[in-house]
């Protein structure tokens, strides 16, 4: 398959997702994903079937891996996305870099919810580096592996319309 097949394909069964009714692990997971009464719910960063906020990467990139790879990537803190900024004065922050303007830097903080766009001279910054304290939400939020197989399955779902599901022992 082509990759513009690819992208076509992914892009139609996320379509149909958004408009369809999930299959019951799903419908958990995507209950999961949206619940505004966790503080740091999935969809207060990603954005799935049109719905969230879409300030971390998209999800749909991982939805072809195995739960065990999606679950090492949702529990590392060493991210290629997140990174440490520490201000000239004084305080450090997790962001997620966005698009710059001509004149500043912008990042989204993380440290607040849902995560805010900051816009940052480059003169007020004292350095950029690797996250190294900053904990993906599903770690710090202590879902159960039920939970996570839940979260997997609705991604996997609105990705490419997977009805498998996921068991919570394939994600341990």
């Amino acid at each position: 398959m082509t990759m513009k097949r690819l992208f076509m394909a992914l892009a139609c069964a996320t379509a149909l997702a958004g408009e369809a009714n999930p299959p019951t692990q799903a419908a958990r997971g995507q209950t999961l994903f949206f619940d505004e009464n966790v503080a740091m719910h999935c969809g207060s960063c990603h954005s799935l079937a049109g719905k969230g906020t879409a300030v971390g990467p998209d999800l749909t990139r991982l939805a072809r891996l195995s739960p065990q790879a999606i679950v090492v990537a949702l529990r590392s803190t060493l991210t290629a996305h997140v990174q440490a900024i520490k201000l000239k004065s004084g305080g450090e922050f997790p962001a997620m870099p966005a698009a710059n303007d001509t004149a500043k830097l912008l990042y989204y903080d993380l440290s607040s919810q849902p995560a805010t766009l900051r816009k940052l001279d480059p003169n007020d910054i004292a350095s950029v580096r690797n996250n190294e304290k900053w904990k993906h939400p599903p770690s710090s939020a202590g879902y159960t592996a039920q939970q996570l197989a839940d979260v997997i399955a609705y991604i996997k779902w609105v990705s490419y319309g997977d009805t498998k599901g996921v068991s919570p022992d394939d994600i341990e």
